[in-house]
């Protein structure tokens, strides 16, 4: 069976530790399960931001998110180099380079994200081998292809 690759988003790996319900709940609890058809990734930039935003708005559950990490075995993506971040500079925003740069280091099949602007952003262009979607289209269109073994849509295909 094949392993695909599930990059998610800063605003996904958030959302699903501070909330019991929902689409990135729900895509956390899935990985946690260390299915074989599916592996999380993820960037060190995007960990960085989630523990900077942790800290700043809720200092205690910084211990929670340090416990719940290892139990996503996430893939984690080195900060990307300058250099490695340019082929994305006027595609998307400044801030949102590393976050491509790093999605695309990690080879991955799917990027989600919560961020409709980086995601309509993305989904204009055809130059990603990655297809970009929300937590609830993840969930809902391609989650249960890959369970069953059927080979979803990559790219920008729907």
């Amino acid at each position: 069976m094949r392993k695909y690759r599930i990059f998610l988003d800063s605003n996904v790996i958030l959302s699903g530790l501070t909330s019991d319900l929902g689409a990135p709940r729900l895509i956390l609890d899935v990985l946690s399960l260390g299915l074989p058809a599916i592996q999380g990734v993820t960037g060190r930039f995007n960990l960085t931001e989630i523990e900077r935003n942790i800290a700043r708005k809720i200092p205690a559950a910084l211990t929670i998110f340090n416990d719940c990490l290892p139990k996503l075995d996430l893939e984690i993506v080195p900060v990307p180099f300058p250099e490695e971040m340019k082929p994305y500079a006027g595609i998307v925003d400044d801030k949102d380079h590393p976050v491509l740069a790093s999605a695309m280091m990690g080879r991955a099949d799917f990027f989600v994200t919560g961020d409709k602007k980086l995601l309509s952003q993305i989904t204009a262009q055809s130059t990603f081998s990655f297809r970009a979607l929300p937590p609830t289209d993840f969930l809902d269109r391609v989650l249960p292809d890959i369970l069953s073994g059927v080979k979803p849509p990559k790219g920008n295909d729907r």
